[in-house]
């Protein structure tokens, strides 16, 4: 049975100390508790207390007892011996003398701790691997610190590091190939036909028909969203999305899919009849919705970008090529009026009173004057100038636009038809009209006539309605079937966006209502989640506590206003604050930044890499697609080697060596074998948690602020997934890289999203979608990420929401009691928050928050569906109410709290260093992203995320240890000074041409830190 998946250096690693623990550790693990010291101090001697308490604790800790007791870290021995108020630690050498003693306790606290043998819980071990196993996916590794883990918890005493191994070996063996036989189980032989045949590369062409299948769209164009829709209905007649798979977990079937999308077909062909099927069902299981998901995204962008957006741009175009005309003809026009006017008025002397009749007194007089200064024909042709350059009167603002938009009709001509047959639509109530007149449009399409009552009347809005109805080359009795189409379309995007037009066989652009808790589901769920949230059941105590609390908030804050020198009113009653003046950085904090950049050693960034792989481990999170468990040797190099290659956006070319770990080919097999956004994630979490670990860190913040800001990247080459935005992008489309810091200056993770949206519409997202990390309590974000609804969201999920409030004096404040006096306040104050509005809707409010705490839906989803062209629904309205009043309430603090501003606004500039040192790293192709797909995006910004929080720690790491030098060496350092330390620097790290891949023996794990007196002296 193979083993092999664990290294030499995790077979030694295991069950034995590697390195000191954190502090974190030693207070779990080695904190001695009242019973454990009652048991140590009935041992004699220093020595043998000490020695008890290493024993005791290092079971605890590592599950075994210690051979050689004396062979633990110096950190530990340290802290058991204060604890046990033993002065000199070093007497624990005397403990491993007498080896009976060792011996006699180690029996004594097997029995007194009830520690058991591992054949006494084998089966059970089995068991639980074998149910993690089958609904995870992990990758042995993963699943074998679990199994220690599980046995440490339950006070086993480890077996050999050989048996654990093999016997997690064999039983994730065993679930994986019960997994692949349940999966073809469910096929029959002309299902195992097809699916085979999407591995044969036909005649004449260059790749398989699963490569072809699983390439999605990237130009947005007519004749390609007619593609995507032929590429969806060729998925879905392959006839594997109607297998019922549900028996399967989720993950496993994701993990499969994955292996199907990523994995070359040349390496599916190798496997066995069950493997190879089973993960093709499950790749064209996920194709099968993933189809859909890319038309749609295709189509919304069309529409969006391609006829909305470009019929508005055009028809301005087309305004500014006539406006010179409708210039001349307006001035002629007006001259002639002014006559009419002057001539034939009555003037009144302002002086005297006296009333003169009008100038002329007949017709012919007064054309007589106006032909003077317009000639009758000029003035005619200036009439019908303005009749065929300006809308009629009763025309509105979007005519112009609308009628180049039906000139486009042969963009969407192709692929209607395919439209309405591929995707399973469904609708709202409000939906459903939109929706029964987008699915009669392929009857109305190419006939000559079409009545208006073989149109839906009641959608024609505006000037729609001319459009559609009383266009002049119309004949009597009949419509514009082609402006009907566009006035149809327009209305259905707008649906689709709002989730009030769903595609039932489509995971992206689902209906989202279906997919939150409800009836058993809720009712189980339930419980745990409001106790997780910590919501009451019913709302009437809980709204009766908030609005108390922002009466008297606003109450205390008035009664500080006169003290307050930060906040004035201006005459309308609105709230404005002063600047916030910069914290001056004293002479101190400069000296002592000099002298901790001084010291950081130099290093090119693949060195970096390698140094905190040592240290954390990391690169372990990078397993195979295959689910093989055999690593490469120096497959850490090959790792830092692609991270560098991606993370700097450069390519292969300036890594590839002459060693085997970094040529061509081993580049590009680890490339599609190991990197994936989940093993990014995975290797990310484990940089948070040693980043948590560093005291520096812990000066900075808790880990419990945090704060998500977009980054935006140019996209130069065709995709869906970019959109237009002149002001980032210039002529070309881009991405935003949407990603969350904590106040320790680890990134927790992130999301590409297209274009440049709001990003309310993702933060909660991003937040419960974390690689790892403590939960962070408060969310900053720029005005970008703003809304009521999204206050009222993020405070029922348990965060405290701190925006920053760009557009301040606009802000409406918020109140319960109108007849209440809130001073200064009462102006701004001019909102009324309506509690019997959110006390109706609590049940559903809390159905809502419960089902994105869980994950059963997106916020994303969740947002939209509450808005409707702009406006709340009335689900969305109580929610918005409820966040109004913690939206009060941050207004409130800001207006209160100087500190509290400037906390946010630290928070903030950490975020922007963050983004200007992913800058310097991101430097190759100008900074630009080169994917043409989501998933690759998001595997470039995994890269660049996970580079940057490698940085950063080895930063911190080494700026803590040059902090605790220079204290060794009397260096005057100050608390205060410490916590405005940024480890964003750089200019001690290669980021550019080639670089070095060796990494030096480090016997105290990090370099000799530079001397910062002789770099003065340089």
């Amino acid at each position: 049975m193979p083993v092999e998946f664990l290294t030499d250096e995790q077979a030694a690693a295991y069950a034995a100390y590697r390195g000191a623990p954190s502090r974190t550790e030693l207070e779990r693990f080695f904190f001695l508790d009242d019973a454990d010291r009652e048991l140590i101090q009935g041992k004699r001697r220093s020595h043998n207390r000490l020695g008890y308490a290493a024993q005791l604790t290092t079971a605890r800790f590592l599950g075994v007892f210690l051979d050689d007791p004396t062979d633990v870290p110096v950190e530990v021995v340290d802290y058991l011996a204060e604890q046990l108020g033993i002065d000199d630690a070093s007497v624990l050498k005397a403990y491993g003398e007498r080896e009976n003693t060792r011996l006699e306790h180690v029996r004594e606290l097997r029995r007194v701790l009830e520690y058991q043998e591992f054949a006494e819980v084998e089966a059970e071990l089995r068991a639980w691997v074998d149910a993690r196993a089958c609904t995870t996916g992990e990758g042995p590794k993963a699943l074998f610190d679990a199994a220690a883990g599980w046995l440490r918890e339950r006070r086993v005493l480890l077996p050999g590091v050989t048996t654990l191994a093999r016997l997690v070996a064999s039983v994730r063996e065993a679930a994986n190939q019960r997994l692949w036989d349940t999966l073809y189980g469910l096929l029959n032989t002309g299902q195992r036909a097809v699916l085979d045949s999407l591995l044969t590369v036909p005649p004449g062409e260059r790749v398989s028909e699963l490569d072809r299948l699983r390439r999605g769209p990237v130009r947005v164009s007519g004749p390609q969203m007619k593609w995507s829709l032929q590429r969806a209905e060729e998925i879905a007649d392959l006839g594997m999305g109607n297998l019922d798979v549900s028996a399967i977990p989720p993950r496993r079937l994701a993990e499969l899919s994955r292996y199907g999308v990523d994995g070359k077909a040349s390496l599916l062909r190798r496997h066995g009849d069950s493997r190879r099927l089973a993960t093709l069902l499950a790749t064209t299981v996920y194709l099968t919705a993933r189809a859909v998901d890319d038309a749609l995204d295709l189509l919304e962008v069309l529409i969006a970008t391609k006829l909305l957006a470009k019929a508005e741009r055009e028809t301005v175009k087309e305004k500014m090529k006539t406006l010179p005309r409708v210039e001349r003809a307006s001035a002629k026009l007006a001259t002639a009026c002014q006559v009419v006017f002057d001539t034939t008025s009555e003037l009144v002397d302002t002086d005297t009173g006296e009333v003169t009749g009008p100038a002329v007194e007949s017709f012919e007089a007064m054309w007589e004057r106006i032909e003077a200064v317009v000639p009758r024909h000029e003035l005619a042709a200036a009439i019908a100038a303005l009749f065929e350059l300006t809308p009629p009167l009763d025309s509105d603002a979007d005519e112009a636009w609308r009628s180049m938009l039906v000139s486009r009709f042969g963009t969407v001509r192709p692929f209607l038809g395919l439209l309405v047959k591929v995707v399973d639509f469904g609708a709202t109530p409000e939906g459903a009209p939109v929706l029964t007149a987008l699915k009669s449009l392929p009857d109305l399409m190419g006939r000559k006539k079409v009545g208006p009552a073989e149109i839906d009347t009641g959608l024609l809005v505006g000037s729609w309605r001319r459009l559609v109805l009383s266009t002049p080359h119309l004949e009597p009795g009949t419509v514009d079937w082609k402006a009907y189409t566009f006035c149809v379309l327009e209305q259905f995007h707008r649906m689709l966006r709002s989730k009030q037009v769903f595609a039932k066989n489509s995971s992206k652009w689902g209906d989202p209502r279906a997919k939150l808790l409800d009836g058993e589901a809720w009712e189980q769920a339930r419980p745990t989640v409001l106790a997780s949230l910590g919501l009451p059941g019913e709302a009437g105590e809980h709204l009766a506590a908030r609005a108390a609390l922002l009466d008297g908030t606003y109450r205390e804050v008035a009664g500080r206003l006169p003290d307050n020198a930060q906040i004035v009113f201006d005459d309308d009653g609105r709230l404005h604050f002063a600047a916030l003046e910069p914290e001056p950085e004293p002479a101190s904090l400069l000296d002592l930044r000099a002298a901790v950049n001084a010291m950081l050693p130099r290093v090119d960034l693949p060195e970096v890499l390698l140094e905190v792989f040592s240290w954390t481990g990391a690169d372990q999170a990078f397993t195979s697609v295959t689910g093989g468990e055999a690593r490469l040797k120096d497959l850490h190099v090959t790792i830092a080697a692609l991270l560098v290659a991606h993370g700097c956006n450069v390519g292969y070319t300036p890594v590839i060596g002459g060693v085997d770990a970094l040529k061509y080919g081993r580049l590009s097999h680890v490339d599609q074998t190991y990197l994936r956004l989940a093993t990014y994630r995975a290797a990310n979490a484990t940089l948070i948690e040693h980043q948590a670990s560093i005291g520096l860190a812990c000066a900075w913040g808790g880990g419990l602020v945090a704060s998500v800001d977009g980054m935006r990247f140019v996209v130069p080459v065709p995709s869906v997934y970019a959109r237009p935005n002149p002001k980032y992008f210039g002529r070309r489309g881009g991405a935003t890289w949407l990603n969350m810091i904590n106040d320790q200056a680890a990134g927790l993770g992130g999301k590409v999203v297209a274009g440049t949206p709001r990003d309310s519409l993702y933060v909660l997202d991003v937040l419960y979608d974390r690689d790892g990390g403590r939960r962070p309590e408060m969310i900053v974000t720029d005005t970008a990420s703003y809304s009521d609804i999204v206050f009222g969201l993020l405070t029922l999920a348990g965060f405290t929401y701190a925006p920053q409030l760009a557009d301040l004096p606009d802000q409406k404040m918020w109140r319960v009691d109108r007849a209440a006096d809130y001073g200064a306040f009462q102006d701004a104050a001019r909102g009324r928050i309506d509690l019997a509005r959110i006390e109706r809707h609590w049940e559903d409010i809390l159905r809502i928050i419960g089902s994105i705490h869980t994950g059963a839906v997106r916020a994303y989803d969740v947002i939209r569906m509450l808005s409707r062209d702009g406006r709340p629904t009335p689900l969305g309205d109580a929610i918005a109410h409820y966040g109004r009043i913690a939206k009060t309430l941050h207004i409130l603090r800001l207006a209160d709290e100087p500190g509290y501003r400037r906390q946010i606004k630290v928070q903030a500039n950490l975020q922007e260093g963050r983004h200007a040192l992913a800058r310097k790293i991101f430097h190759g192709r100008a900074g630009q992203l080169y994917q043409r797909y989501q998933d690759g995006m998001e595997d470039q910004t995994g890269a660049l995320g996970l580079v940057l929080n490698a940085l950063v720690l080895f930063n911190t790491r080494y700026m803590d240890a040059a902090v605790t030098q220079l204290r060794a060496d009397g260096f005057d350092i100050r608390d205060e000074d410490v916590a405005r330390l940024s480890p964003f620097v750089r200019h001690h790290i290669n980021m550019l041409g080639r670089y070095s891949f060796q990494l030096p023996e480090l016997p105290g794990g990090l370099r000799p830190l530079r001397n910062r007196e002789a770099i003065d002296e340089e």
